[in-house]
């Protein structure tokens, strides 16, 4: 096992060795590269160090290029940041189907850390990314010493939530409207042109070529219910123009989560990270310092 162990961290540095990525507001050079997985290759950015680790999860509409933002921030503040191409998206190579099914989101999470020799670690999650990293905080929450859940519907399963979201995104209309509108609040267009258009960017090449990205599986069957039995220390960001997750929305999960805190940010959409990113890793350093 050591020895399996040792082949698989030797395949990551590796890696990393040989690809380098430059976050956009920083000068700093960061590490990235594949991290070989059971029948998969994650692409995956990592800022390396010895500061606690944060791994990233990002949108359905994104990459690990995605936080571009978020890294020379929290990387300054002296945390060791952790981005991956989730199946599907960006980078990351599907070697084979497991026999099984195709493995949960929430695995290939665990399977990284173990990986990478993460004993415990904060995890965001934004968008679809956030369903993930309530997943796996349901499955695994001895690992985590933080959870950041933002903009993000959860993938709650009970029948007047969903209910709900269908009254909120009237479908097929809905899902008709172009991603900008869907995923970027109406202030953020209005004055941001440049950055729509990166965020644009951004999402057209988060798209594996020619292969469709089908969602993994879910680890669990994830309800109200099943929320109330986490006891992590939880942080829910939306804002207010986020047509997902308006604050009402986010409140029924600040409800369920035992101790969460909750952080709206004015006018932002869907994409919160990236609209207001000053706020956004403000409250999430205030957050992870406390714990």
């Amino acid at each position: 096992m050591a020895r399996a162990r040792g082949l698989i961290l030797l395949a990551v540095l590796t890696a990393f060795a040989v690809g380098r990525v430059r976050a956009q507001l920083t000068s700093d050079v960061v590490p990235q590269g594949h991290v070989q997985l059971p029948g998969v290759r994650l692409w995956c950015v990592d800022t390396g160090g010895t500061g606690e680790p944060v791994v990233a999860l990002h949108a359905a509409t994104g990459s690990s290029q995605v936080w571009e933002h978020q890294i020379p921030a929290l990387t300054r503040a002296g945390y060791r940041f952790i981005a991956c191409d989730r199946r599907g998206y960006g980078r990351t190579i599907v070697e084979r189907a497991a026999s099984a099914g195709p493995a949960a989101a929430a695995d290939d999470v665990e399977q990284l850390a173990q990986a990478l020799g993460l004993s415990k670690l904060h995890l965001i999650g934004t968008a679809a990314g956030g369903i993930v990293a309530l997943d796996y905080a349901l499955s695994f929450q001895s690992r985590l010493r933080t959870l950041v859940v933002a903009n993000s519907i959860g993938g709650v399963q009970d029948p007047d939530y969903l209910e709900m979201g269908r009254r909120l995104r009237p479908s097929p209309q809905f899902e008709t409207l172009p991603a900008e509108f869907r995923e970027l609040g109406p202030s953020y267009r209005a004055e941001n042109p440049d950055g729509v258009a990166r965020w644009l960017a951004l999402e057209h090449v988060s798209r594996v070529p020619g292969a469709a990205a089908p969602p993994q599986p879910m680890k669990n069957h994830i309800t109200f219910a099943a929320l109330e039995s986490l006891a992590v220390p939880t942080l829910l960001i939306t804002g207010d123009a986020d047509l997902y997750t308006p604050p009402p929305v986010l409140r029924l999960f600040a409800a369920r989560i035992k101790g969460s805190a909750m952080t709206l940010l004015p006018e932002a959409g869907h994409s919160a990270y990236w609209e207001q990113p000053e706020r956004f890793n403000a409250a999430v350093l205030a957050f992870l310092r406390l714990h």
